[in-house]
């Protein structure tokens, strides 16, 4: 959806584009920075991936630095810094953010978040308004990358108290509340600039169907998976292996799982806050972690997986800070404080070595899919000799989901989405019948989501029901005018009963929504060569191939039609 199959994107930095990037949702996102920086990479690499590859290392680097400058200018301590940042810097839990192409909005939304904080390091020390404004900005650039740092007015209080120590008078060392409520005055524009960002997140999510919280998955499982997620990021933070692309939400964790991983948590929380004025930097390093988790951490479910490495990104820097400042304040003694560099030194070789190997796996898709179905327990026969076809890795991926929905439909059987969703997963494994059956259930819960009938169409026409396909969108269309899809799909149909003129009509309407609809200019290029208009076929099939789809241009050239 980014990179390979985005014409705005592909086609680089113009007015146009800039002008969509800030009004587009694209894969259920509203991030109008990342799309921007997609097209710059694009005006300068083109199609080759190291260069897209090495900005987004770029930005990573960046904001490793600025980690570093922060703690080193608040806590004038160089080493445990430079750890901190190294340990966040190297750790294989970075590689999905960093590797994945598509996964931009990680590194820049952070680059941003980071110098929201480093900014705001400057403004505590002279309260000047200038800096406090441009932090502000720093923090809107950082959610128009990628909403993950909502969190940040909590983030900012917890530094107030530790190392920035904003919430102590000598009066009070531990917390005073004068000062502190003024902290929280302070961050209120942080707070609803969060929230207007929350909102924008969450309408672009459900509009774009990935919101699954309400798609009969009860409070329970996702609690449990909640609780149990966060010990398991914690795991995988302190033991690097076993780092997958995608991690299947089970639904019957055990309940000792549940009850220990709770346990852990709480028993932690306690030991932070005991611990408060001793050990500062235990309290705000797992708080940083446990608060900056909660946007991804499942209580609203998005998509199918019970977790995923690239979440870690800002709540991982929690726990390098309390590991950074911890250990040397456990090793007091000479005899054992000769022992941390050389074991900060081994620590971040192996990270090192483990990241290197899991960018191993990134090298194409074959690979990071083989590891993947290892990871997970995938049962696959044939993938050693899966070559370019991933159909059976997608089959289980199907297979996952109907299973998901299965259950979503055993805890509210009367939501219309389950069904809708269980339809699609049929589709794509070939289950056509079961699937119409699905999608029939959705329209009877809900007869005017119009996505139950365009599916159900589409089925239609891929089995030659080119009537009922009609039907179908003559539906869509009725209760959404302006459904691009729909228009294109029903000219499909009429084009495959040889109803050219209407189906050109459709074809029209359509782009008249979008001007820069692809597979719209080649399917009306083809509606006109079967109609024996030539020059129409050939504008068409010319506009067609210059937004990125060829075969009907190069089909009608082979044949001498077209110059």
């Amino acid at each position: 959806g980014y990179l390979t199959k985005n014409y705005q994107i592909q086609s680089g930095l113009n007015f146009e584009n800039i002008k969509w990037a800030f009004t587009a949702i694209v894969v259920s996102n509203w991030h109008p920075l990342t799309l921007l920086s997609h097209m710059l990479d694009w005006s300068l690499f083109g199609n080759y991936a190291g260069g897209h590859h090495l900005v987004s290392l770029l930005w990573h680097i960046g904001t490793v630095i600025l980690l570093f400058l922060f703690l080193y200018k608040t806590t004038n301590n160089i080493w445990p810094s430079a750890f901190a940042a190294a340990f966040f810097a190297l750790h294989p839990l970075r590689v999905e953010s960093v590797a994945w192409a598509s996964e931009r909005k990680d590194v820049l939304s952070m680059f941003f978040g980071m110098a929201s904080i480093y900014t705001y390091a400057f403004y505590v020390e002279k309260n000047k308004i200038s800096r406090y404004c441009l932090c502000l900005i720093f923090f809107m650039l950082s959610l128009m990358s990628k909403p993950m740092l909502v969190t940040l007015p909590f983030v900012l209080l917890l530094l107030d108290y530790w190392p920035l120590r904003r919430w102590q008078t000598q009066d009070a060392p531990l917390i005073n509340l004068k000062p502190a409520g003024k902290l929280i005055l302070e961050k209120i524009p942080f707070m609803v600039i969060s929230i207007a960002s929350s909102i924008i997140t969450l309408w672009a999510q459900n509009k774009g169907g990935s919101i699954a919280s309400d798609m009969g998955l009860p409070l329970t499982i996702r609690f449990s998976n909640a609780i149990f997620s966060y010990v398991a990021y914690l795991g995988k933070i302190f033991w690097p292996v076993d780092l997958a692309v995608f991690y299947p939400l089970n639904f019957f964790l055990p309940l000792w799982q549940i009850i220990t991983s709770g346990i852990a948590i709480l028993l932690i929380s306690i030991a932070a806050l005991y611990l408060i004025k001793k050990k500062p930097f235990l309290f705000v390093g797992w708080f940083w972690y446990l608060g900056t988790l909660v946007p991804v951490i499942g209580l609203v479910q998005v998509g199918k997986q019970a977790m995923a490495d690239r979440y870690t990104y800002l709540p991982s820097i929690g726990i390098t800070i309390l590991l950074a400042w911890i250990i040397p304040s456990l090793l007091k003694k000479e005899s054992t404080s000769r022992m941390l560099f050389p074991a900060a030194f081994a620590i971040l070789a192996v990270l090192s070595f483990l990241t290197w190997k899991q960018c191993g796996y990134w090298k194409n898709g074959i690979s990071l899919f083989k590891h993947t179905a290892q990871v997970i327990k995938m049962d696959y026969r044939d993938l050693e000799n899966m070559g370019n076809d991933f159909t059976q890795l997608g089959h289980y991926q199907q297979q996952k989901e109907i299973q998901y929905y299965n259950e979503a439909v055993r805890f509210k059987p009367d939501d219309y989405r389950n069904y809708f969703h269980r339809g699609i997963a049929y589709s794509k494994i070939g289950q056509y019948q079961k699937a119409i059956k699905d999608f029939n259930q959705a329209i009877q819960i809900k007869p005017d989501y119009v996505e139950s009938y365009l599916y159900r169409g589409n089925i239609y026409g891929q089995h030659g029901q080119y009537k009922l396909a009609i039907q179908d969108f003559d539906k869509v269309i009725s209760l959404k005018p302006d459904h691009m899809t729909a228009y294109n799909n029903r000219g499909l149909a009429y084009s495959a009963l040889g109803q050219y003129e209407t189906a050109i009509k459709d074809y029209n309407k359509a782009i008249m929504l979008d001007k820069n609809y692809a597979v719209v200019y080649n399917n009306r290029a083809n509606a006109h060569f079967k109609q024996g208009d030539q020059v129409s076929g050939c504008l068409d099939a010319q506009k067609a191939c210059k937004l990125g789809i060829c075969d009907i241009l190069k089909a009608a050239s082979n044949k001498g039609l077209c110059r």
